[in-house]
């Protein structure tokens, strides 16, 4: 069927690891008619968690899309993983959607992995609504849940559902828009409304008021009709509550039991009528100018974003593609922006899970997948035309967890780097590269857990032995003091000769001015056109200092005198007698070791604060400041050693109980001395002497 861009809807379901956002979604795709039967997690059969590495270890890893038809509406479901490991499927997701859905758990309120997505959607402006799931625990209570987002988000939730509810008793739910109760049906069978019980009209109706004065906030004309009467007709309170959400004003909160198949049926109805459908949304562009501009969904020249690529071992490379503006068709030729060269888009689909449903066209605002399309990676812009602004790319967080990986051959190697840069083309969370200064292929992701998923993976797929280690550090030497020296290269060995002196001065510079040269020679001691093998050899010498072999930063180097052979002399004599001269004078000039410190943002509930504060001391860290964000988070930033951070995800975890989040860049490089030079001066030279008998 093909849907217009009115008729589609596209929501991200989201939320902490655990609250049944899987479940969820099976029971959504039983109650629209597209399964039989709806499956558990445990049972390694739901349609969301079809990969092998999801089957084992029962959770999301992939964000996974499916589709319902409910009322002529195409409802596009994206079901994401709760772990922070995980937050770049989420945030494919979140960009190409129109609406969040975030799952709480009734019985634990709004936890921390909630709060970080709901900070992400209000930097996004990006309408959102709440389920809270398993209504039918004792202690799941809407109205404290209402509260408590109140309190960690300064927002009010307007309930469009409510529950019947007695002595404890889960009953189902009132749908309080439409004036129909929705009791529990038979297990595996599917809601069916009914007549509000009498006994439940006295909160009804105060709901339906409540709602009311919700809906009245999306439209001026409403507000003043419901101020001046108290009240609004069903089809104008569906009128503002679809303003409303569309304009991010309210958040509609909705109450159920996933496993008992409770409150989802009303919870589709809302989707289909009053969640804000693509047309007009906006999508911004990135001009020439590097600037941005705004383009609206909806008709005009076809434009899409591809918002996720991945493989699949039956259909090969998928490409999740958002269509902005116009038809995306299938078997056409379209251009790729980012690539700058054209793509042959063969057939299209729309998916339940893993499972392809061919389609000839896609209007605007759909989600649909292409595959194998050999130029497509995630962020680029497919267009129809050649001189489309290609869209901003998705933002994605900096990995935060490295590990050095290395295979037991060279075969093996090539293999593995293959591998893993293509993941990391897929997963823009994923970076993978060779770090010339420790010698080492380095994988870094968003946790432990991330990292171990990819590598187990490949693995199993390839019958690759992966080694890991931790990365090396990449240290610096610098010096402390002014020195000079000099050193005469001579040799003789038949015919021409080498023959340079070259006398040095160096000092030390402020830390990050990096590198100055002079040459102050006078009276042509030094040819000027060997003053470029001098600086050469200087450079050189500056790759490997004395100490542990690490690069030597922050120092000025002087060219004082020299001399030179008429017929020996050429500038490979003065690179070497200059790289020697400035090792010596080095060595003379008390070298230390320098190491990176970075700058850190960690997230944590308030309750371990005083956990993460201890935490730095013992890490050689300063605390730069502390401040309460909303949602009972504090927000901690300090400089700590890179070398104290290696592990620091899995740590953090740990103190936290799995609910803390951090961010780290680079800012400066600070001498080290003693025990803790001692070991990394030690570690180098064992790496050296490995890697020379290696050679």
């Amino acid at each position: 069927m093909d849907f217009s861009t009115t008729q589609i809807r596209n929501v991200a379901i989201a939320g902490h690891g655990q609250t049944g956002k899987t479940t969820f979604m099976e029971q959504l795709l039983l109650t629209g008619g597209v399964i039989s039967k709806a499956e558990t997690t445990a049972s390694g059969k739901t349609v969301s968690d079809s990969a092998p590495e999801e089957i084992e270890r029962k959770i999301s890893v992939y964000a996974s899309l499916s589709h319902i038809t409910w009322k002529d509406t195409n409802i596009n479901f994206w079901d994401t993983p709760g772990s922070a490991d995980f937050t770049g499927e989420v945030i494919s997701a979140f960009r190409s959607s129109e609406i969040a859905s975030l799952l709480i758990d009734g019985r634990n309120g709004v936890q921390i992995e909630t709060v970080k997505l709901w900070r992400d959607l209000d930097r996004r402006n990006k309408s959102r609504l709440v389920f809270i799931n398993r209504g039918e625990e004792e202690r799941t209570d809407d109205s404290v849940i209402a509260k408590d987002i109140h309190d960690k988000f300064n927002v009010e939730v307007c309930r469009i559902t409510i529950p019947m509810k007695k002595s404890g008793k889960w009953e189902g739910v009132i749908d309080v828009l439409n004036g129909r109760a929705y009791p529990v049906p038979a297990a595996g069978e599917k809601e069916k409304d009914a007549d509000i019980p009498a006994e439940y009209m006295d909160e009804y109706n105060t709901a339906l008021s409540i709602l009311a004065g919700a809906a009245a906030e999306g439209d001026d004309d409403l507000l003043i009709k419901f101020i001046d009467e108290g009240e609004l007709t069903p089809e104008e309170i569906a009128q503002g509550l679809k303003e409303a959400v569309k304009n991010n004003r309210i958040v509609p909160s909705f109450i159920g039991s996933v496993t008992m198949n409770s409150g989802l049926v009303p919870y589709l109805n809302f989707i289909a009528d009053i969640a804000p459908s693509p047309e007009d949304a906006i999508e911004t562009a990135k001009t020439s100018e590097d600037e941005t501009s705004t383009v609206k969904i909806g008709d005009g020249p076809m434009s899409a974003l591809v918002v996720k690529t991945s493989s699949d071992q039956f259909s090969g490379k998928l490409s999740y593609i958002k269509v902005v503006t116009g038809s995306f068709s299938s078997e056409t030729e379209y251009w790729n922006i980012s690539e700058g060269r054209k793509e042959k888009i063969g057939k299209i689909f729309r998916s339940i899970g893993k499972k392809l449903e061919e389609i000839k066209v896609a209007n605007a605002g759909d989600i649909i997948i292409a595959t194998k399309l050999p130029l497509a990676k995630t962020s680029d812009t497919l267009a129809g035309n050649q001189d489309c602004l290609p869209f901003v790319r998705l933002r994605h967080p900096y990995p935060i967890y490295s590990m050095a990986v290395s295979a037991d051959n060279k075969k093996d190697e090539d293999k593995m780097s293959e591998l893993l840069a293509h993941a990391a083309e897929e997963d823009r969370t994923l970076s993978y590269k060779f770090n010339p200064e420790t010698k080492q292929n380095v994988l870094s992701g968003m946790g432990e857990l991330h990292i171990t998923i990819l590598l187990d993976k490949l693995k199993n797929q390839n019958k690759l032995q992966i080694n890991t280690t931790i990365p090396r550090i990449a240290y610096r030497e610098t010096i402390q003091r002014k020195a000079q020296a000099e050193y005469t290269h001579k040799k003789q060995s038949g015919g021409h000769g080498q023959y340079g002196r070259v006398v040095l001065a160096i000092e030390p510079m402020e830390r990050g001015e990096d590198y100055k040269f002079t040459n102050a020679v006078f009276g042509g001691a030094i040819s000027k056109s060997y003053i470029p093998g001098v600086e050469k050899g200087v450079k050189e010498a500056m790759l490997n200092g004395v100490l542990a072999g690490y690069p030597v930063v922050d120092v000025a180097t002087t060219v004082l005198d020299g001399k030179e052979h008429p017929v020996d002399s050429s500038e490979l004599a003065f690179k070497i007698a200059a790289r020697n001269a400035f090792r010596d004078a080095m060595r003379q000039a008390g070298p230390i070791l320098l190491e990176p410190i970075m700058n850190i943002t960690v997230w944590v509930e308030s309750k371990y604060l005083g956990d993460i504060m201890s935490d730095f001391s013992g890490r050689r860290g300063r605390i730069l400041g502390q401040s309460d964000i909303e949602g009972g988070i504090e927000e901690i930033r300090a400089q700590v050693p890179q070398s104290e951070l290696l592990r620091y995800a899995i740590d953090l975890r740990s103190i936290t109980s799995g609910t803390g989040s951090f961010e780290t860049a680079f800012d400066h490089y600070d001498p080290i001395s003693g025990k803790i030079a001692d070991d990394v001066i030690a570690a180098a030279k064992e790496f050296i002497t490995i890697q020379n008998l290696e050679e």
